[in-house]
């Protein structure tokens, strides 16, 4: 099997790790309704919902564990009040381990919940490389046979032919490019591995509208690092180049 393969019309997919497999949830973002309240938006909580979709999906793929990658919370700092009541909920009612990849939103999450937590240059499980995007990974991740990020929050507008809009979430999936980490780092790196973008799991989020000029990424490696990228939609559909829709 693909070392990571997205569960069709869901925002998460499941990454075989050689001795277990592990559901790959990107920008969770716990917590989030606060901010948009006090930003004067309309927010219901959707916290039940976050977590019910995740357990169900642990059940659904039967995997051995749960990678958040970036982003478990929303608060930058440690998280207090409903974000950590929710995010205590969450991690005591999976019934699996859970590792989190740590996110620029992510701090004092580890000591808040005991719970595994990588470094920000992220962590290598077998032939996956796991980082949540936000900084410039480690050498041995790069190096893997599949990296996945998170943190872009990659989403596609698409047009019908009377000039209706909509925007979807996506995943942008290619061949990984050496150049731009070996400029970075100044070291010759193997690298002939695939990237995966992984789009935001919280619908509040918003995202980086990948074919629409102007919008800028927010990985300090992209686009360069994956100039060929495809994007799909959540149900499997393939749209092509990202850059030319």
């Amino acid at each position: 099997m693909a070392r990571v393969e997205p569960v069709p019309g869901r925002p998460a997919a499941v990454a075989d790790l050689g001795d277990e497999s592990a559901l790959v949830v990107a920008d969770y973002h716990a917590g989030i309704e606060r901010a948009l309240r006090r930003d004067g938006l309309e927010a219901p909580s959707r916290a039940d919902e976050r977590r019910d979709r995740v357990l169900s999906l642990v059940v659904e793929t039967g995997v051995d564990r749960v990678v958040f990658l970036g982003d478990l919370g929303h608060r930058i700092g440690e998280p207090r009040g409903a974000e950590l009541d929710e995010l205590e909920t969450l991690v005591a009612e999976l019934p699996v381990p859970v590792t989190l990849v740590r996110g620029n939103h992510d701090s004092g999450i580890a000591d808040a919940l005991g719970v595994d937590v990588t470094p920000a240059t992220g962590a290598r499980f077998d032939g996956v490389g796991f980082c949540h995007g936000h900084t410039w990974p480690r050498r041995e991740v790069v190096e893997a046979d599949v990296v996945c990020v998170g943190h872009e929050h990659p989403a596609v507008r698409l047009e019908d032919e009377v000039g209706g809009s909509r925007v979807e979430r996506a995943w942008l999936r290619g061949p990984l490019v050496a150049e731009p980490f070996e400029a970075h780092g100044d070291a010759t790196l193997a690298v002939s591995g695939e990237l995966v973008v992984c789009p935001a799991f919280n619908g509040y989020s918003g995202g980086t509208w990948v074919n629409v000029a102007g919008q800028e990424f927010l990985a300090p490696f992209l686009p360069d690092a994956c100039p060929d990228a495809d994007a799909y939609l959540l149900d499997g559909t393939r749209l092509g180049r990202y850059d030319a829709l």
